[in-house]
């Protein structure tokens, strides 16, 4: 009987107790709902998370497959420098990081998956080795006649690079990132940028002696002419006498497919696509950080450096290495998210990817250059599809995890410096806005100005 009173006196209390508190019960869920609700506008770290309806499948699927083939390439490379082109797979383990394999997959089983390239035999001893096959070995040939056949126009592309600079000239470890999205050769720093002295030279810092500089040798003013400047003008280069300055042309939009509510904003991208700018090769150390000009000229830049690129895909951490000496905005992925009907930015694994949205029809390049076209040849005889056989839809894409995705160049595999990451986050997590920069919950309203012009 006792312990039937002290439960109900239990249960009585209990009761009392939560009256008193569903009051703050209630605050506190209202509270962390709120809570939740901001950080989700403010802080996601995805970029694909703000907005279904702006993906592009086609782009998406590209990622992949470029990663996918720097994957199987860096393999590639790894046994050409090896004295026999041969080396035992136990040994590749120390290039797991370089290759992307992450663990628990197994190197052996990575190579299997593409018998047309590479093959596995074993040694007297039972030690497995790798070897690349005889196609294999062709194309790297392949690669390095067509690299040769492109070596005049890369010049022409990193000279303009350089000439697009605030002080003509970059660093040569900082342009060495690009190295294979410019068609430059492995030997790049060591030789290729003493084959044009009429060009560009190699000079020592002032202030670091150990630190290299590439710097023209004299300004072409047939070169200081935008990609979009020939398209639509119909040129192939400038004359003797040309001169930039303030450009008017308006830049080619692809919005994604899905997209429905651009119609909304039609009047904010027609007055931003009529704006005059800055021509990326006119000296810009005297436009305002965050005003519309300057951000104008900014997009400019992305359009022209991407036109450089064989893939028309940049990796974006490789960009900001030139936010000083490009003068380009300090958030420089807001400026990109911004402006989506140009560009798209891929986020696949740990690194964003930024496409000029008009060079792809879908999946593909509308105009695919030598060395892209020996990219796919070389991805179709790889049988290595990452965790998922076939990619097929985007819903396949969204399925793979982050960790099972591919990473960048060997070249360019070591990770972000802290400031690196940082600077990309700040860009997509920040709450403050300053001058007419873009709310991260909507990216469509990015086209409306707050100031006037």
């Amino acid at each position: 009987m006792a312990a039937q009173v002290v439960k109900i006196w239990s249960l009585i209390n209990e009761l009392n107790l939560l009256d008193h508190l569903s009051p703050r019960k209630a605050w506190y869920k209202h509270s962390s709902f709120c809570w939740s609700q901001n950080r989700l506008m403010t802080t996601s770290k995805r970029v694909q998370d703000r907005s279904k309806n702006k993906r592009i499948r086609g782009l998406e699927i590209a990622t992949e497959k470029w990663k996918i083939f720097s994957k199987v390439k860096i393999l590639m490379e790894i046994l050409k420098n090896e004295p026999e082109m041969v080396i035992p797979v136990r040994s590749l383990n120390e290039y797991r990081r370089q290759i992307n394999l992450p663990k628990p997959h197994k190197i052996s089983d990575f190579i299997r998956k593409s018998p047309k390239l590479v093959e596995l035999y074993k040694d007297q001893n039972g030690l497995l080795w790798c070897g690349m096959t005889q196609e294999a070995e062709d194309l790297l040939q392949e690669e390095e006649r067509l690299l040769e056949e492109h070596s005049d126009k890369a010049a022409e592309n990193v000279t303009r690079f350089l000439m697009m600079s605030v002080e003509k000239r970059l660093p040569l470890d900082k342009i060495a990132h690009f190295r294979r999205d410019f068609g430059l050769p492995l030997d790049f720093r060591t030789n290729w940028v003493h084959k044009y002295p009429d060009l560009f030279r190699v000079v020592k810092s002032k202030e670091e002696p150990e630190d290299e500089y590439l710097e023209i040798v004299r300004w072409n003013p047939k070169w200081a002419i935008t990609e979009l400047e020939k398209k639509v003008l119909g040129l192939i280069e400038a004359g003797d006498d040309h001169t930039p300055g303030l450009l008017s042309l308006p830049f080619p939009l692809k919005f994604p497919p899905e997209y429905k509510k651009v119609y909304r904003y039609g009047g904010k991208i027609e007055h931003f696509q009529k704006r005059a700018y800055l021509s990326p090769y006119a000296d810009a150390r005297e436009l305002k950080a965050g005003s519309l000009e300057f951000d104008k000229r900014a997009v400019a830049v992305m359009h022209e450096l991407l036109s450089f690129a064989l893939e028309k895909r940049l990796v974006t951490d490789h960009l900001t290495h030139f936010r000083r000496e490009l003068v380009m905005p300090q958030k420089l992925m807001r400026l990109l998210l911004k402006h989506f009907g140009i560009f798209y930015v891929s986020e696949r694994g740990k690194r964003f990817s930024v496409f000029l949205t008009e060079a792809y029809e879908d999946s593909e390049l509308i105009e695919k250059e030598p060395l892209v076209l020996w990219k796919e040849k070389v991805l179709s005889l790889s049988g290595y599809r990452g965790r998922k056989k076939n990619i097929q839809s985007f819903e396949d894409l969204s399925e793979i995890e982050d960790k099972d995705l591919f990473e960048s160049d060997s070249e360019t595999s070591k990770m972000s410096t802290e400031f690196e990451r940082e600077e990309i986050m700040e860009g997509l997590e920040d709450a403050s806005f300053a001058d007419n920069e873009m709310a991260v919950g909507e990216v469509c309203s990015a086209y409306k100005d707050t100031k006037t012009s």
